[in-house]
C-alpha cells in the first residue's frame, strides 16, 4: 500500500496550518512507501537550506520506520546506530521526521518537516502525518 497524492497534500496542508499557527516558515517533504518523493511544499520565506533536510528526513523516517529523533537517540556516540547518518547517501537523525500509517497500521510513507527549531519540526510533521 502506498499514500496517494491526495493524502500527501492533505498532510501538506494540515503542515502548513500547524506551522501558521506557532509562527514558523517550513519546508514538507512526503515519501511514498518507497522513499520516493510524492509532494513538497516550501512555505514563503522559509529556509532554503531546509529543502534538502525535509527530503532527507522522511527517507530516514521510511527507511527505518521510526521517528527520525529516535534515530538521533540511537546514533550518538557508543550507541547501536553510531555513524548510521553517513549511510544510505546521508541521513537526518534529529527530530522532524515522522512515518505516515494506514487505518491497519501498515507504514505506506513519511513525512519530513525542517525550518525551525527541532521541536517545531517535530509538531509540524506529527500534525501532518495524523491528517489522514
Amino acid at each position: 500500500m502506498n499514500i496517494t497524492l491526495a493524502q500527501a497534500e492533505k498532510m501538506i496542508s494540515v503542515a502548513k496550518e500547524k506551522s501558521i499557527a506557532i509562527e514558523t516558515k517550513m519546508n514538507i517533504a512526503i515519501v511514498d512507501a518507497g522513499a520516493n518523493l510524492v509532494a513538497f511544499s516550501r512555505m514563503d520565506g522559509a529556509w532554503l537550506g531546509s529543502l534538502d533536510i525535509a527530503i532527507k528526513k522522511a527517507k530516514t523516517a521510511r527507511y527505518f520506520d521510526m521517528n527520525t529523533g529516535l534515530i538521533g537517540d540511537l546514533s550518538q556516540p557508543g550507541g547501536a546506530l553510531y555513524n548510521i547518518e553517513h549511510s544510505n547517501n546521508g541521513l537526518i537523525t534529529f527530530p522532524g521526521g515522522v512515518p505516515i500509517k494506514n487505518a491497519s497500521g501498515e507504514i505506506i510513507g513519511a513525512i519530513g518537516v525542517s525550518g525551525s527549531s527541532v521541536e517545531n519540526d517535530h509538531a509540524v510533521a506529527e500534525a501532518g502525518a495524523a491528517a489522514i
